[in-house]
């Protein structure tokens, strides 16, 4: 239920103003750091707003790093950390195709996900308590009782009804309008992914990626013999436009594999206008998009950003994404939109798993349906940009020299350039002695680039366990560095 103020305005908006008041009386340097904000009551009565609103309001100004709650003394502003140190440098263009191979170095950083010591800078997903995972386990459970035969059937492609329908109405947000008959439901993005790449390109052929790009599609670029371009990815606008103009004359490519919302690992948007130039760009060559929307719904500004396919008019952009980064990730609930290549993607989907997991299905779809999903979203996404916030601020402070930090946009993750000469896969060996894993530069180039690079997992709130792990790699980098 909507919470209102005394003169009936609903008090969603209350917080967010008195978010928006403290945070300019800190910016302005009326409230400096050290200093103790009104008691939770105080400010209830001064603002004529209730207890609930300014717990509220409070806990907004913690997730933006603005003040920290001490135990049973209070809130108090946060001392300002150092500046954060300039953006990685621009990655150059390479000219050649060439086989991907990441296996071995993927499958150490995702060993060290599975023990529970390790802080876990390395593989990117959310923590369980940013998630839903009550409600979802709740909704889960008496659907179980309650489905019948339904809950064990096999649902076979396109998948799930009641889920499409709700994709479907979703997809609105990014300027995208898509009937429930244009999805094919999946086991999570991966697997939307890996069919997209199946259909348009075979054994020997080559696409062109992004450079850094997620490593987990190298993977699946690999175990199907494709070879892959680098496209140079842009610290914040993406794939690099004239890179891969300038690529389609020298190659043959099958297709373009780009995240333009929230890369993995860069965090970069593409604006809107390089959006409709890449599917425009594509469209001219009958050359197929895959679009990874994963992380899209995780946008720290107001407005979510359109995704590429709403600018498409030909089916030839393949919009694959999943709930995992912000429902449920081992509920493994994905779904593709595959243009004018659905009835494909639908045929092979049936050929290689008959049909997704109901029961997840079923669980998400009724959330969806029930509401609460958007606000979930606002918290998580607030949560989110104070936890990037942080680790940027603490890299700064406690990385050497020569450091550079991106700067998201959106999503839970930080690529991290260490001064030259640093190997993050020697940083990798020596902060997994200490307890500590991060995900290592090479494992998001085809061809092993980025070996002073890192990035780091932003999607867990901040602990003095981080914080430390932070100071530890500082040292680790300074001690590699020489400095």
């Amino acid at each position: 239920m909507t919470m209102r103020a005394a003169d009936g305005s609903p008090e969603v908006h209350l917080y967010e103003q008195v978010i928006t008041e403290m945070a300019a009386l800190i910016d302005a340097g009326a409230l400096r750091p050290g200093d103790r904000l009104p008691s939770v009551r105080r400010l209830s009565r001064q603002r004529g707003v209730s207890v609930a609103t300014v717990v509220q309001a409070y806990l907004g100004l913690e997730d933006r790093g603005l003040v920290e709650a001490r135990p049973q003394s209070g809130h108090y502003v946060r001392a300002r950390r150092a500046p954060l140190p300039p953006e990685p440098r621009s990655p150059r263009p390479t000219t050649t195709a060439c086989k991907v191979s990441v296996r071995s170095l993927v499958t150490r950083v995702y060993t060290a996900a599975r023990d529970p010591s390790i802080v876990p800078f390395g593989a990117a997903y959310p923590s369980p308590e940013l998630l839903p995972t009550d409600k979802l386990n709740r909704i889960l459970a008496v659907i179980a009782r309650s489905a019948g035969w339904a809950g064990v059937a096999y649902d076979p492609p396109p998948g799930l009804p009641a889920l499409r329908r709700q994709v479907a109405r979703r997809a609105v947000d990014g300027g995208c309008a898509l009937g429930p008959d244009e999805i094919v439901t999946t086991s999570g993005a991966t697997e939307a992914l890996h069919l997209c790449l199946r259909v348009v390109a075979r054994r020997g052929e080559t696409i062109a990626i992004e450079s850094p790009t997620y490593f987990g599609l190298l993977q699946l670029v690999e175990s199907l013999g494709i070879r892959a371009v680098e496209i140079p990815s842009l610290p914040r606008a993406g794939m690099d436009l004239d890179a891969l103009e300038e690529a389609l004359g020298r190659h043959r490519i099958k297709a373009v594999v780009a995240i333009p919302n929230f890369s993995n690992p860069l965090g970069a948007v593409m604006p809107d206008e390089s959006k409709e130039r890449l599917v425009g760009l594509l469209g001219r060559r009958d050359i197929p998009l895959i679009e990874d929307d994963t992380h899209g719904d995780l946008h720290f500004d107001d407005v979510r950003p359109r995704v590429a396919k709403s600018f498409d008019r030909r089916g030839l952009v393949m919009l694959c994404s999943s709930f995992s980064k912000t429902l449920a990730p081992g509920y493994r609930v994905g779904w593709v939109a595959p243009g004018r290549f659905r009835d494909a993607v639908e045929h092979l989907k049936f050929a290689q798993s008959v049909a997704s997991p109901t029961l997840p299905q079923m669980a998400v779809a009724q959330l969806l349906e029930e509401g609460g999903y958007d606000h979930h979203l606002r918290a998580l996404r607030r949560r989110l940009a104070a936890q990037v916030v942080r680790v940027s601020e603490a890299v700064a402070e406690h990385f050497p020299a020569g450091t550079r930090v991106a700067r998201p946009a959106g999503g839970f993750v930080l690529w991290v350039e260490l001064p030259f000469g640093v190997s993050s896969l020697d940083l990798h060996a020596r902060a997994m002695e200490k307890g500590i894993s991060v995900a290592p530069g090479p494992l998001f180039s085809a061809k092993h680039r980025f070996s002073n690079c890192v990035r780091l997992n932003c999607g867990y709130p901040w602990t003095d366990q981080l914080d430390q792990a932070v100071r530890t790699l500082g040292r680790l980098v300074g001690e590699l560095s020489g400095s």
